[in-house]
């Protein structure tokens, strides 16, 4: 094993030049969320396996030796194991476990550093080498509508090895254990190149597991409403609903170039977020484009999201998915999890602008919806329980209230072929106070159709380019009179925001096993 070696001998050398080595450094806590927990590249030498966090993806780091740094254990929650099938490796329904996942924005497993044609088969194997703690350890992955497949674990029946493919991510990545204490998990990759070399690299993760403490799988207290109750509350006094939030790198990336980049475009793989601007006065919804490299905001004017036929699914059976339509009829979706071949887009309150120029959340409205079918945004919990944010079946308009410095990813789902727009509305509130409001159209082409012609929303004025006051050079803006409900929720005071701070810290360390 390289790494251990290279560290015998550098630690020998010190020893005897050095004398004593001083107190070893507690090693950085790394932030889970959206990270890559195994990140593998290919060297000179042969394989690395490195973990990488949110910060680090975003600037293209190659990430940190594993040995390095300590999972981040706010990043996870206490649930318990849920009366399904598929979860029956964590152990008899109700017991107990704590999941490393923040919901929202999973990890991955992620070999997109290594070009095709390097490996043999395009393949490499994640070796389970070992687990030392005072409990079991599952690695298990999100696939589609709440099924799952289990990746690795440290039970007997369990599978020690799990294939990942050279230049692909395998999102939606959880890491659960059902005994609190301190862990060390060995993993190793390995592959072959294509002289016939062997190659392997192993990386130790260190995990320590909090109380898992029964009394948080109940729910919060009634001075602490529900996610449902929030909702209900929204529908009828259009109170902002809190969204499970993804916490901020701790290591920031390079803002990608403020203004935005010109031309259309049409995305149907890769990375993309919706979310604000600040520039001075003018307050924009666009879109960050991380297809792009570096990466760039787009106009929502300029870019249409196809929803190519690979994303399309089969409703399953049972009551927890009806709300996407019958048993076995066909719905396009976009998985919270990243998937190659798929575009995959969240929303994110990380702009630079929005996170030094405001304060409070950020109020997501789902206004209007323009399409054959209906439009759903829904988060899957780690235990496969959906949980719908928005659904065009029932009124409009809906509202979500976004922390700051919060990234996230739903899946989105659409009951028919066709041309979608969405109009979508996000407020905020300056640092000193000033009401600020933007409405937008998010253009989608969904299935086989000629996704250009989804440019040119209805109401809208495309292609205008304007960059003046007010305008945020988008011409995909709905017309809109009057004064805002948004400025109104805004206004109402701070009590929605602390309310749905609550419901979210609720939700990340209480979070029900799927209720």
């Amino acid at each position: 094993m390289k790494r251990t070696t290279v560290a015998l001998v550098c630690g020998v050398a010190v020893t005897v030049l050095a004398g004593p080595m001083p107190a070893r450094a507690e090693p950085r806590t790394l932030p889970v969320a959206g990270a890559d927990l195994v990140s593998v590249r290919l060297e000179s030498d042969g394989l690395v396996l490195n973990a990488r966090d949110a910060g680090q993806i975003r600037a293209g780091h190659p990430g940190t030796d594993p040995s390095h740094v300590t999972l981040d254990a706010g990043d996870g929650f206490t649930g318990a194991a849920p009366a399904r099938d598929e979860f029956s490796f964590l152990g008899p329904p109700g017991t107990p476990v704590w999941v490393l996942a923040t919901d929202g924005d999973f990890p991955a497993f992620d070999a997109t550093a290594i070009p095709n044609g390097r490996l043999v088969d395009d393949t490499l194997t994640v070796h389970l080498v070992g687990v030392e703690g005072p409990g079991r350890f599952h690695a298990y992955a999100q696939r589609g509508l709440g099924a799952v497949d289990v990746l690795l674990g440290s039970a007997a029946a369990e599978p020690t090895t799990t294939v990942l493919r050279a230049g692909q991510r395998r999102g939606g990545v959880l890491w659960a254990f059902d005994t609190p204490g301190s862990y060390r998990v060995a993993l190793a990759v390995t592959g072959r190149d294509r002289g016939g070399r062997e190659l392997r690299d192993e990386a130790t993760f260190r995990v320590e597991v909090p109380p898992i403490s029964p009394v948080e799988t109940v729910d919060p207290p009634a001075t602490q409403p529900s996610p449902a109750a929030l909702r209900r509350a929204a529908e009828t006094e259009h109170t902002p609903l809190a969204v499970p939030q993804v916490a901020a790198p701790k290591a920031a990336a390079p803002a990608p170039k403020a203004a935005p980049a010109g031309g259309r475009k049409v995305i149907a793989d890769g990375h993309v977020d919706m979310g604000p601007q600040l520039n001075g006065s003018s307050w924009t919804i666009r879109l960050r484009d991380d297809t792009a490299s570096p990466a760039v905001w787009r106009n929502l004017s300029d870019v249409v999201l196809h929803v190519v036929d690979k994303a399309k699914i089969k409703v399953p059976a049972g009551s927890d998915y009806a709300f996407l339509g019958q048993a076995g009829s066909d719905v396009w979706m976009l998985p919270q999890a990243q998937q190659a071949g798929i575009v995959w887009p969240g929303w994110n309150t990380q702009d630079p602008s929005v996170v030094n120029g405001t304060k409070g959340s950020v109020t997501w409205r789902l206004a209007s919806v323009s399409g054959p079918g209906q439009f759903k945004l829904f988060l899957t919990g780690s235990f496969g329980r959906p949980e719908v944010l928005f659904d065009s079946g029932k009124k409009l308009p809906q509202q979500l209230a976004i922390a700051p410095n919060t990234h996230a990813h739903g899946s989105w789902a659409f009951t028919r072929p066709g041309i979608y727009h969405l109009g979508v509305e996000m407020a905020g509130t300056t640092k000193d106070g000033k009401a600020l409001v933007d409405r937008r159209t998010l253009n989608l082409a969904v299935g086989s159709v000629d996704p250009n012609r989804a440019f040119g929303a209805p109401g809208g004025n495309p292609g205008t380019g304007n960059d003046g006051p007010g305008s945020g050079g988008d011409g995909g803006r709905l017309a809109q009179t009057g004064t805002s409900w948004t400025i109104a929720a805004v206004l109402v005071g701070g009590g929605s925001v602390v309310l749905g701070g609550l419901v979210v810290l609720g939700t990340r360390r209480r979070r029900a096993a799927e209720r």
